[in-house]
């Protein structure tokens, strides 16, 4: 098992500036796409880019100990699509972790998010700082943001619920944004629930407490133990989606936004992995997606098209 996950209850909230150390959590590859801007100098992207893989990859995040091969595999793709002011931009981020699959070389996707809300200000050469506590700027807020989701979601495929303390962080990140214009931080901003605010507001929240415990199961005791059990962590996977049904059922808000996160991950993993199933399986598997991820039907259609 991981060191971080045995050390998780040493980990240290810290309530000052984020230090930089060599014991970094993240690997994180950070690409800048500035087609559509014309006529700025293009060196304020290659500086940019520069200083934010600095950033994400040489903070100390947590008061863990990490090896080499522990580090969270991750990227973000930034697209800049305007330019609004002389030193501010707006654009979107897709944000994507992985991490391994017990006694396989297999990376197993946790969380896959496109955010459309990414408005920033820099200025080249400016030095990114960023405080738990304080709002020092959007751009440091934002990846602050997603990288304590990223290891609360980390930890949380490694332990029941064992990200608790980093998705508390993240929130705190939200609540120090309140007082300012930056859009994807407020509840009431998007129709559709699909912002920064709503991510860790599920992820917290009680209703969806067996959303956050399907992670466990479908990692922990489902990927990770089908290397030489595929059976029984096949049976652990089916269970994860039978515990993320009952709170489809249950609709604890009409947009089940932290189901959506979910699937986005794992849709075409858990159709490629139900393919080699039992045909009673099959069967049941399919019913219980068609239920409750109905948008990725096309997919799941895969499961069913071969037999044993």
């Amino acid at each position: 098992m991981k060191n971080h996950v045995k050390v998780m209850l040493l980990t240290v909230l810290f309530a000052g500036t984020v230090l930089f150390s060599n014991a970094q959590e993240l690997r994180c590859n950070i690409s800048i796409n500035t087609s559509k801007i014309q006529g700025t100098n293009k060196s304020i992207f290659t500086t940019l880019q520069s200083s934010l893989y600095e950033f994400m990859n040489n903070t100390k995040w947590t008061g863990n100990i990490y090896s080499e091969e522990e580090r969270i595999e991750c990227s973000i793709f930034i697209t800049i699509n305007e330019q609004i002011g002389s030193s501010r931009f707006g654009g979107t981020l897709q944000i994507q972790a992985k991490r391994p699959v017990y006694a396989t070389s297999y990376q197993t996707v946790t969380f896959n998010f496109m955010d459309d809300d990414f408005i920033f200000d820099y200025i080249e050469f400016d030095k990114l700082e960023f405080e738990i506590n304080t709002f020092r700027s959007n751009l440091t807020s934002v990846m602050a943001f997603y990288a304590y989701v990223i290891l609360g979601i980390d930890y949380d495929t490694f332990s029941l619920k064992g990200g608790s303390e980093f998705l508390s962080i993240a929130q705190q990140i939200v609540v120090n944004t309140q007082g300012d214009n930056y859009a994807g931080w407020k509840p009431y901003e998007k129709a559709s629930r699909r912002n920064r605010y709503w991510i860790v507001d599920n992820m917290l929240d009680n209703n969806y407490s067996l959303v956050r415990g399907a992670y466990y199961k479908y990692h922990r005791l489902g990927m990770d133990k089908m290397s030489d059990q595929v059976t029984e962590g096949r049976e652990q996977i089916m269970q994860a989606l039978l515990d993320i049904q009952k709170v489809y059922r249950e609709k604890p808000d009409p947009y089940l936004f932290y189901l959506k996160l979910f699937f986005d991950a794992k849709a075409d993993e858990i159709a490629n992995i139900f393919q080699e199933a039992t045909q009673p399986e099959k069967t049941r598997v399919v019913q219980i997606l068609q239920e409750i991820d109905n948008s990725n039907s096309r997919k799941y259609a895969k499961i069913t098209e071969t037999t044993n």
